[in-house]
């Protein structure tokens, strides 16, 4: 039988399953696709995270940071390479969005090059052509 979205489970992630989500998230490091977090970063966006699994293996991981009941970021998605194509990174992002409705944050943002993803998931630009995000480094990451 094939994989589909519909045999993929979405569930929050557990403490537990931290080393599995940070080899999840390696290939997607190392490529310079995702910023490296450290143990004491993950262990703050645990508690929004969710995964998706398929016979038994974690396939997906995505978090909802939230800034305040005004604004929430869909933080760390990542799809392993031979599950894309198949719904799994919707559905870590609309139980990202869940969790957002459930703690009443009015407004959800995502950070990301995938723009065909975000908008397929019913993102938009907020001033399209007006504004963008900059970042400026102060430190260095550990």
């Amino acid at each position: 039988m094939s994989e589909t979205a519909d045999t993929i489970q979405v569930r929050p992630v557990e403490l537990s399953e931290q080393a599995d989500v940070l080899a999840l998230l390696k290939p997607y490091v190392d490529q310079k696709k995702l910023l490296r977090r450290t143990i004491d970063e993950l262990d703050t966006l645990l508690p929004n995270g969710f995964v998706a699994v398929s016979n038994g293996r974690i396939v997906g991981f995505a978090t909802l940071d939230v800034y305040s009941r005004k604004l929430a970021e869909v933080r760390a998605l990542v799809v392993a390479d031979d599950q894309r194509g198949k719904g799994v990174g919707h559905k870590l992002v609309e139980a990202c969005l869940q969790r957002a409705r459930e703690k009443d944050v009015m407004e959800v943002m995502a950070i990301s090059s995938a723009e065909s993803f975000f908008l397929s998931c019913g993102f938009g630009f907020t001033l399209p052509d007006e504004k963008k995000a900059f970042f400026l480094q102060t430190g260095t990451r550990h």
